[in-house]
């Protein structure tokens, strides 16, 4: 049943606020990480670490005013992530750069979880952005925090609802951490065979096997003193091995945010993890990427690497890569191989960094002798691959069911116990 809420300001709601200097501090190449606006998502638990910086420990200890502390929540207020909230985790290994606060919730007035919670909600989330300051740079200043109430169900039920979000959003990382984990697995995999040559030279200095035999004895037997490569396999290019799809951005009439048409990618921006997020739609396609090609970001910034989900649109920014034998994983892994050079290219114009089509297609590559190596290496990483595409469809859809309950649990519609078996239900 539905309840009258109370309301709560964010001013109330906190005893305290870590909130740096609007410059930015002095970094070094090594120390402290720091954090930015672009590490903070309503999609992770915690801030994740892309892009970051560092400063020394005389800059951490002396320059900062104060730092965050395990179970504060970061909420960014300034720019194109204005509005992004996450936990700080335990422990707390960086600190925040401008444009972002740490808030400690007041414990006598507000559950924190829950408060981590509400300010996720879409009903928060929008008198968030109602709040803005500035239609071109978003800035929800601190001095407005008076403004933004809260829905405050009793204590009781703060709780049970912070911690149902919380446990939601913890599956969802735990997920997260083992796709990393299984990732990490498959690349030292492919870098073990294709770029050190592992199992050449462990035969050519007499080492014992250590893949199944069938397998091992594909394997040339030494290396080519003149190429360095395994006797019998080549350097060649990325035209010459791949099918290369580049990018073209149909008509801005043509995108829609109702799923009609195909989903559509622009850039890295649409990128997940493994697998891109479904934002945009377009109802008629110029260029096409088919299911497990890889997708690679082409323009600023350039060698962002993904996946297709599904059939899907890709614009000017992405391009779909895959091998010519219609490899899924040998074609993914081999673009993480040559991510840096596609990186160089980011600084590359006058505007933005760019790669185009030639450019791409010259990039080196490894070709093994044999075919059936890209084969074998598919379906070596298969159970691997497979288990990462199952726990992002697993989180997609807890993100998905969390966020659906979370205003009926907020509004008193459902209770904690009805949402808990309708997650169980939806998986």
């Amino acid at each position: 049943m539905n309840f009258e809420l109370e309301e709560i300001s964010l001013q109330e709601a906190v005893e305290f606020v870590v909130d740096n200097r609007g410059k930015s501090a002095p970094t070094v190449e090594k120390g402290i990480k720091l954090i930015a606006t672009s590490c903070i998502s309503n999609t992770n638990l915690y801030p994740s670490y892309e892009q970051v910086r560092f400063v020394s420990l005389e800059t951490y200890e002396n320059w900062f005013r104060s730092h965050p502390q395990t179970g504060d929540i970061i909420l960014t207020n300034k720019g194109s992530q204005n509005g992004a909230i996450c936990l700080v985790p335990d422990p707390v290994d960086f600190c925040i750069a401008q444009d972002m606060v740490a808030l400690r919730a007041n414990q006598k007035k507000i559950d924190p979880l829950y408060l981590f919670a509400a300010l996720r909600s879409n009903l928060v989330q929008s008198r968030i952005k109602n709040l803005n300051v500035d239609a071109v740079i978003p800035h929800f200043k601190k001095t407005d925090f008076d403004k933004l109430l809260i829905p405050l169900p009793t204590r009781c039920i703060q709780e049970k609802i912070g911690e149902f979000y919380y446990n939601t959003c913890l599956k969802i990382e735990l997920n997260r951490r083992m796709n990393e984990t299984l990732e990490e697995m498959a690349r030292a995999i492919f870098k073990d065979w294709f770029i050190d040559f592992g199992p050449t030279r462990a035969k050519q200095a007499g080492r014992a096997p250590y893949l199944p035999e069938p397998l091992w004895s594909l394997f040339p037997e030494a290396i080519d003193d003149e190429t360095g490569l395994p006797i019998g396999w080549r350097e060649g290019t990325i035209g010459e091995c791949f099918n290369l799809t580049m990018g073209q951005s149909p008509p801005g009439s043509t995108y829609n945010d109702t799923g009609e048409g195909l989903p559509f990618f622009q850039g890295r921006t649409d990128f997940g993890f493994r697998f891109p997020e479904n934002r945009k739609y377009c109802s008629a396609p110029t260029r096409i990427a088919e299911p497990d090609d890889t997708l690679i970001s082409v323009r600023a910034p350039v060698g962002d690497i993904n996946m297709a989900w599904e059939r899907c649109c890709i614009g000017r920014g992405v391009s779909a890569l895959r091998h010519k034998s219609y490899s899924r994983s040998f074609t993914y892994y081999s673009a993480w191989a040559i991510q840096e050079e596609l990186h160089n290219y980011e600084h590359t114009g006058t505007v933005f960094g760019a790669i185009n089509r030639n450019q791409f297609m010259a990039l080196p590559t490894i070709e093994p002798n044999n075919e059936s190596f890209i084969t074998l290496f598919d379906n070596y990483v298969a159970s691997m691959d497979d288990l990462i595409k199952e726990n992002v469809n697993e989180s997609r859809t807890l993100a998905e069911t969390r966020d659906r309950l979370l205003p009926k649990l907020m509004s008193g519609e459902i209770r904690v116990k009805e949402a808990e078996k309708m997650v169980e239900e939806a998986l």
